[in-house]
């Protein structure tokens, strides 16, 4: 399904049209509460960052951390503990001395758009060294890509969504909003099935998935 695709579905399905921009906004409204609700390898990203000093630019897609590490002239990874600002600073008070990190910690922004990493203790700039960020991030909207993963994939979560947001836009009775709600909780279920299931575990580990018949 894409973007206009989906816009005409919706339409129909409340039997009311939408402006390109509320319709814009109702949409990634609802991509949003999805990629909150379920982790799916669409939603992660890997970066390497040049560990220039204590404080490092995060990705400006950047919104949080699935692992940090480190890769030294060796080739091997080292992965960095996840810390808070205050403990780095107790830790190694002097940003003057510098090795290899073993904590990072999210160090507020140095622009609205770009969060900072601080590290402990400080990398040295001889040899650089450089890390490897897995993080989690938002993919291009349906609204400017036309197509994404979401509306190919599981297009039933994506429309159920939207239709949740439009119906709160056209203030509808508190039961059709119930009901819309109840069909986007069903959809992402099965979603999440998938996303937060399937995609962690393999035949060879755990087995096939099993439904108990009765």
């Amino acid at each position: 399904m894409n973007y206009s695709e989906l816009k005409t579905a919706v339409e129909d399905y409340v039997e009311n049209t939408f402006s390109a921009t509320d319709f814009a906004t109702m949409t990634k409204l609802a991509e949003q509460r999805i990629y909150n609700a379920v982790q799916l390898p669409t939603l992660r990203k890997t970066s390497t960052l040049s560990l220039t000093g204590q404080n490092v630019n995060a990705p400006t897609d950047f919104l949080s951390a699935y692992s940090l590490a480190v890769v030294l002239a060796t080739g091997s990874y080292e992965f960095l503990l996840n810390k808070d600002v205050n403990f780095i600073r107790e830790s190694y008070p002097d940003p003057a001395v510098t090795g290899t990190p073993k904590y990072y910690a999210l160090n507020g922004t140095t622009t609205p758009l770009v969060q900072r990493f601080l590290f402990g203790p400080t990398p040295p700039l001889s040899p650089l060294l450089s890390a490897e960020l897995n993080y989690f991030y938002y993919p291009e909207s349906i609204v400017t890509a036309t197509n994404t993963w979401l509306g190919d994939n599981f297009e039933s979560v994506l429309l159920n969504a939207v239709l949740v947001e439009a119906a709160r836009f056209m203030k509808q009775e508190p039961d059709i909003v119930a009901e819309v709600d109840k069909q986007y909780v069903q959809s992402l279920t099965l979603l999440k099935n998938l996303g937060d299931g399937k995609n962690r575990t393999d035949a060879y580990r755990t087995g096939q998935v099993r439904t108990q018949v009765i």
